[in-house]
C-alpha cells in the first residue's frame, strides 16, 4: 500500500518536475526467537527501508521540525504482506458489518465467522481499512468499511447514557484481557480518525459527532480516582493508555473533552516508569514492563515534541544556546511558565527513557509469546515515536516489521499464542503496525 501521505504530496506536487523521488528498499527478515536473549539476532528482525530523497516534506512539514528523511516509504515485502492480510480480513467481516474476536473461554476458535461481532474488534478492523487508504465512500474495501461504520454508529446509539461502554457483551478476549471498557475506548479512536474523511457527508458527520460526545462522556466517566479506567482487565494499563489516546485525539477533533479528566490519564501513564530509578509499575500490567512501557511512551511523547520544538524555536530566535537541551530552566528560557517548563520537561525525560526502554529486544518480548497485548503494545511505541518526532522511529518500524513478516500466516493473517489470541483482531493490529507511516502527518498535528 503506497504512502498515504506521499500520495497526498504526489498529487499536490505532480508538476514540480525538479523534485525526484527515490526510495531504496531492502528487506532483511530473520528467525523470531522471542524467549531466547535476541542480542545477536536483532539484526534479523530488521525490515529495511530509506527515506525519500529529494521529498518535499522540508517544506510541508517545516514548521514542524521534520525534514525528509522522516518519512520512509513502505518495503515492497510489506506492501505485499498487507495486501494478503486485507484480503483476510475483508472477507472475514461478519453478515451485521461487525467483526469479532470471540470469547475468553474459547481462545481456541479461529475461525472468524464463528464468533460474534464486537466494537473493540470492529473499530481495531475499521481503523486498519482507513490506515491503509480506504474510506466509507472510497478505496478497495469502502464497502466494508461503511458497514462496519453503521455497526458502529448503530452500536453506541442504541446504548444507555448511563452506563460505561457501548455494549452489552461480556467476556470477550478484548474485555478480559484489555478491560471491560475497551469496546468505548477503541470505538472513540476511529471516531476521531474518521472525522477527517466525512467533512462532505453532512448527515454522517452529524451521526458520528453526537457518538464521539457520547462515547467521551463515558471514557470521562469511567475514569478511576488514580487516573486510569474502571474495569481493568489482565492487562489493563494498555486499556488506560488507549483512553489517553482516543481523548487526546477527540479533543484534536473538536470534541468537547474535559482537560483535567486528560491531564489525569495521562500522568497515570507517567506515573508508570520513574526516570530516578529507571523502574517501571507493572501491576496493572499482568507484571509485563513491555504493556507498561508501551503505554507512557505513547501517553507523553505529544508533550515531549512540544518541548522539543520550543527549545528548537529558542535557538532559532537566540534565546538559548545552540548546545541547549530540554530542561525546566531552558524551557522557562524560552517563554514557558515555570509550571509548564517544569511539566514539559518531566514529560519529555519520561519520553526519552521509556521509548528506548520499549525498543529493547528482551522487553519486546513481552509475555514470552506473541499475543494481542503484544502487537498493541508495539503499535502504542511506534505511534509514540512518531509523534514525539523522533527520527529513529524508521530503525523501530525495521525491526519490528520483520518481525511482524516472521510470524504472519500463511493465509495473510495472524494470530496470537496467548491472551488476545483472536486472529482478526491481532491481524487487525498488525495492519495498523506496518501502516503507521500513512497517519504521520494526522499523529504530528496532535502536537498544534
Amino acid at each position: 500500500m503506497s504512502c498515504h501521505i506521499l500520495s497526498k504530496i504526489d498529487k499536490k506536487f505532480k508538476k514540480m518536475k525538479s523534485i525526484k523521488i527515490m526510495g531504496v528498499l531492502l528487506l532483511s527478515v530473520g528467525t523470531v526467537a522471542l524467549l531466547t536473549s535476541m542480542k545477536k539476532s536483532s539484526d534479523r528482525f530488521k525490515v529495511k527501508s530509506k527515506a525519500e530523497k529529494g521529498c518535499v516534506f522540508l517544506s510541508v512539514f517545516e514548521a514542524e521540525g521534520i525534514d525528509s528523511n522522516f518519512i520512509y516509504s513502505t518495503p515492497v515485502k510489506v506492501k505485499e504482506s498487507m495486501s494478503s492480510a486485507l484480503e483476510w480480513i475483508s472477507k472475514a467481516q461478519l453478515k451485521d458489518g461487525g467483526w469479532g474476536a470471540g470469547s475468553h473461554s474459547r481462545q481456541s476458535v479461529f475461525d472468524p465467522h464463528a464468533v460474534s461481532s464486537d466494537p473493540a474488534t470492529t473499530a481495531m478492523v475499521a481503523m486498519a481499512l482507513l490506515r491503509t487508504g480506504s474510506t466509507p465512500t472510497t478505496g478497495k474495501y469502502s464497502a466494508n468499511l461503511s458497514l462496519a461504520t453503521e455497526y458502529l454508529l448503530k452500536q453506541i446509539e442504541a446504548a444507555d447514557a448511563q452506563t460505561l461502554n457501548i455494549t452489552k457483551q461480556t467476556a470477550t478476549q478484548p474485555q478480559v484481557k484489555l478491560g471491560q471498557n475497551i469496546d468505548v475506548v477503541l470505538t472513540t479512536q476511529y471516531l476521531t480518525n474518521l472525522m477527517d474523511y466525512i467533512i462532505n457527508n453532512q448527515t454522517l458527520k452529524t451521526r458520528v459527532s453526537k457518538s464521539l460526545d457520547k462515547c467521551v462522556v463515558k471514557i470521562q466517566h469511567a475514569q478511576s480516582e488514580n487516573g486510569s479506567i474502571k474495569g481493568a482487565g489482565w492487562a489493563g494499563v494498555l486499556q488506560s493508555s488507549f483512553a489517553t489516546n482516543a481523548l487526546e485525539s477527540a479533543k484534536a477533533a473538536g470534541a468537547d473533552v474535559d482537560e483535567a479528566k486528560l491531564e489525569r490519564y495521562k500522568n497515570y501513564q507517567k506515573g508508570n516508569y520513574d526516570t530516578k530509578t529507571n523502574s517501571v509499575a507493572t501491576g496493572d500490567g499482568a507484571g509485563v514492563m513491555l504493556y507498561s512501557i508501551s503505554g507512557t511512551a505513547r501517553s507523553t511523547a505529544r508533550e515531549a515534541s512540544i518541548a522539543k520544538d520550543k527549545i528548537t524555536k529558542a535557538k532559532k530566535d537566540g534565546k538559548l544556546s545552540p548546545s541547549s537541551t530540554v530542561t525546566s530552566e531552558s524551557l522557562q528560557a524560552a517563554g514557558m511558565s515555570e509550571a509548564d517548563a517544569y511539566k514539559y520537561a518531566a514529560a519529555y525525560e519520561i519520553n526519552q527513557a521509556a521509548s528506548k526502554q520499549a525498543q529493547r529486544n528482551d522487553v519486546m518480548n513481552g509475555f514470552g509469546s506473541n499475543g494481542g497485548e503484544e502487537f498493541l503494545s508495539y503499535l502504542q511505541t511506534g505511534e509514540g515515536l512518531i509523534i514525539s518526532k523522533d527520527k529513529e522511529w524508521h530503525k523501530w518500524y525495521d525491526n519490528v516489521s520483520g518481525r511482524l513478516l516472521n510470524i504472519q500466516n500463511n493465509d495473510g493473517s495472524w494470530n496470537g499464542h496467548h491472551c488476545i489470541t483472536s486472529p482478526v483482531f491481532c491481524t487487525a493490529t498488525s495492519l495498523l503496525i506496518l501502516s503507521v507511516n500513512n497517519e504521520i502527518e494526522k499523529m504530528v498535528s496532535l502536537n498544534k
